[in-house]
């Protein structure tokens, strides 16, 4: 079986900036699962694995542009502290779910003051070139849930979590990672970078774009 869009495809993985830096692995755990043509790995890697079939092993590198993208400066904002009225303590780090003219995203603390908060809606990897190695370990039919849900379904939930800020109505588990930043899921459904997250107050940050 080949991998084409809405099959399931599991994949063992590692991560690391183009220098060496290790950010994430599958290494020890259990594998990450997907579905092709859903948009839920980056980019480059989806598309390195299209028509590929189990025991293939990939090691590519992926600039920006087919990763997380360009760090891009409009994501970076100072708004009133005012708008998040409710939260006993800010702090640099901290990551909140913010309501954007593009919908739910995921933005970071990076400044707090008596007055305002600077926020970052980048994903953690934007801008960064990154080094995918790995294999695929397994292809299958997808059921007709998680086709319709667009997610993988184990045990009565879902896995995998990548940066994508979309949940079911159901509990979900964001495979290591992210929500996987990660998240706001990181690299192929891994987060980096765990976070203590909270709900922003509607309206908050609604000009992030």
């Amino acid at each position: 079986m080949k991998i084409k869009n809405d099959l399931v495809v599991s994949i063992h993985f590692g991560v690391a900036e183009v220098d060496g830096n290790a950010l994430d692995s599958t290494e020890n755990g259990a594998p990450l699962e997907y579905i092709q043509g859903s948009n839920y790995l980056v980019p480059g890697l989806e598309t390195e694995l299209e028509g590929k079939e189990a025991g293939y092993k990939f090691d590519i590198k992926l600039e920006p542009e087919q990763a997380y993208g360009p760090f891009q400066e409009a994501l970076v904002q100072e708004v009133p502290r005012s708008l998040f009225e409710g939260v006993d303590e800010i702090e640099v780090g901290m990551s909140f779910q913010a309501e954007t003219d593009q919908g739910p995203r995921t933005v970071e603390v990076t400044e707090v003051t008596e007055e305002n908060v600077s926020i970052d809606a980048n994903h953690p990897l934007a801008g960064m070139s990154l080094q995918f190695v790995g294999e695929v370990v397994g292809i299958r039919e997808a059921t007709a849930e998680e086709l319709e849900h667009g997610h993988i379904h184990q045990n009565g939930g879902c896995c995998g979590g990548h940066d994508h800020e979309e949940k079911a109505d159901h509990e979900c588990c964001g495979g290591d990672t992210s929500k996987h930043a990660e998240g706001e899921s990181c690299c192929g459904g891994h987060g980096h970078e765990k976070k203590k997250e909270e709900a922003a107050p509607e309206g908050c940050c609604g000009s992030c774009h």
